[in-house]
């Protein structure tokens, strides 16, 4: 897939957060684990700054779905169960993925997620684009890229994925299942915020006594963040868990919260290392996160939705 055509300065521009109240959608495999629970509820109580317009329920497979398929839907419910706790309405606003991972190049995966997030995007009028959050395997975003290549100049992709750019091995779980979508968004052109597993999103570590603390017992979506968390393990004993994804939705509430570096987009090589080419279109990577003010808004709103 060819990159597509940027002023160099125009998207140099776009990989700064925009001023202002921004549009954006979600995608999730939220019942991979317990950390995207924690991005979604940090979205949706944020509307001072993000105006959520959808959720995207994304595939996964682990020891937690059969396959992607069943991943996805049970992510799909899991957001349900999330909207029920928050008095949000699911209708018009959740939309089911892809069934699968890619496993040809370019070959794209229809889907309700991929053609909602199509018609968002071209419908996008002026300056200000949509931001595409995803915190999976990024196969729906890659599909509607590939299905209308012209939304890359009207979004943004924030994505959680991968290594550092550094790193020899950049294998984690989102890249990992799906690297035919990977490259498809690496290579796209598209405006690229990306947040490295390793090193950076795992400093966003939380306990299962700091969570009581401090969202228990204050509102129904408090105390589930808690029961997911405590049943997650059986030994909590000196134990903490990277709350990962909570770092993409964080980077657009306040660009502080993150350092990051301008980088040439990287290779993904088949053995899952990185490959580097300085005349590559600019991407932005996050190299470090601070922890402490971003699960102290989260802690703070979760506290205040409850009053």
């Amino acid at each position: 897939m060819n990159e597509a055509t940027w002023d160099r300065d125009v998207l140099s521009a776009r990989l700064d957060i925009g001023e202002g109240r921004l549009r954006m959608v979600l995608d999730t495999d939220t019942y991979n684990e317990i950390d995207d629970q924690f991005a979604v509820v940090h979205a949706l109580l944020s509307p001072e700054k993000l105006q959520v317009e959808s959720l995207y329920a994304a595939p996964f497979h682990n020891d937690r779905s059969s396959g992607p398929e069943d991943g996805m839907e049970r992510s799909y419910e899991e957001i349900l169960r999330l909207l029920e706790r928050l008095d949000k309405p699911s209708q018009d606003f959740v939309h089911k993925g892809s069934t699968s991972f890619m496993t040809e190049p370019n070959r794209p995966l229809e889907s309700a997620a991929c053609e909602d997030l199509i018609q968002r995007a071209s419908e996008t009028k002026g300056t200000d684009p949509l931001y595409v959050v995803a915190v999976g395997a990024i196969t729906n975003v890659a599909s509607a890229i590939l299905l209308a290549p012209e939304i890359v100049q009207k979004i943004v992709v924030v994505w959680l994925g991968g290594q550092p750019y550094h790193w020899p091995q950049t294998k984690e779980f989102n890249l990992g299942q799906d690297p035919h979508s990977a490259r498809v968004v690496f290579d796209s052109g598209v405006p690229l915020l990306r947040v490295p597993c390793h090193g950076v999103a795992s400093h966003l570590l939380t306990s299962l006594p700091e969570l009581k603390a401090h969202i228990a017992g204050k509102s129904a979506i408090g105390d589930y963040l808690v029961k997911i968390f405590q049943d997650y393990t059986s030994d909590h004993y000196a134990y903490a868990k990277e709350i990962w994804d909570v770092s993409a939705v964080a980077w657009l509430l306040d660009p502080s919260w993150i350092l990051s570096a301008i980088l040439p987009s990287p290779l993904l090589k088949d053995d899952f290392t990185w490959a580097h080419d300085p005349s590559r279109h600019p991407v932005r990577e996050a190299t470090f996160v601070h922890r402490n003010p971003i699960f102290r808004d989260l802690f703070r709103k979760i506290d205040q939705a409850s009053h």
